[in-house]
């Protein structure tokens, strides 16, 4: 027994730094942050003096958001619900006799007892397994558009981050919007979103609580052997 503690020596060490090397998220991370001025489009030149292309307005739009830094808000209604069920129920038994051999109208014996075998054999097996699994995430978070696709489709990103009393909460989403789906106020539903990201977490005390410890994690991993 000691030997086999002394090699999951090393696996305790990993997991150890594992844990030391997970950091807690923080806000204004690059790849979420707003839309920098300088990676706008730049404004047109003056090149009149009654009309001036650098400052023209479309009298046809109606205001909806098309171009990088636009302001988009996403209104989260995410709500998913998976079930599964399975059942098995297997039996099997075996019988097996072998009579006394017979040779030359004699019966094979061995010490005076006569050659024969049986078996008999019986497994079985039952098992039972249910699964349900309820989400829901409803809120609003506005973000920017980053880049705008050759066909017109949108890449948005953008986090939205509420310091409480025990800590921080913080979402994230990031994804691709058609010109189409935007409202009239310049909102859109998740659910319309294309290759969306969407995390929803928080640091702090009250959160720390409800995760496990890295050693109770490795005692219910693969790397247990027990």
């Amino acid at each position: 027994m000691m030997t086999r503690l002394l090699r999951l020596w090393p696996l305790f060490g990993l997991v150890l730094l594992t844990g030391c090397v997970n950091k807690a998220p923080k806000p204004d991370n690059p790849y979420y942050a707003p839309i920098q001025p300088a990676q706008m489009q730049q404004p047109k030149p003056v090149n009149g003096s009654i009309y001036q292309a650098g400052t023209g307005m479309d009298l046809y739009s109606d205001g909806r958001a098309h171009r990088v830094g636009d302001i988009i808000t996403v209104v989260l209604t995410e709500r998913t619900q998976s079930s599964k069920s399975s059942s098995t129920d297997t039996d099997k038994t075996t019988n097996i006799g072998i009579g006394v051999p017979n040779v030359l109208g004699q019966d094979l014996t061995l010490f005076g007892n006569p050659l024969s075998a049986s078996m008999n054999s019986n497994s079985g097996f039952e098992g039972t397994g249910n699964s349900d699994m309820r989400n829901s995430l409803s809120g609003n978070i506005t973000v920017t558009i980053h880049q705008l696709m050759p066909n017109g489709t949108m890449l948005v990103r953008g986090e939205k981050w509420l310091t409480l009393n025990q800590g921080d909460e913080y979402i994230r989403v990031s994804g691709l919007v058609r010109p189409q789906d935007i409202g009239p106020d310049n909102s859109i539903e998740s659910t319309r979103l294309a290759d969306a990201r969407i995390t929803y977490s928080g640091t702090g005390a009250t959160h720390d609580a409800n995760v496990m410890g890295w050693l109770a994690r490795f005692f219910i991993s693969p790397l247990w052997p027990f």
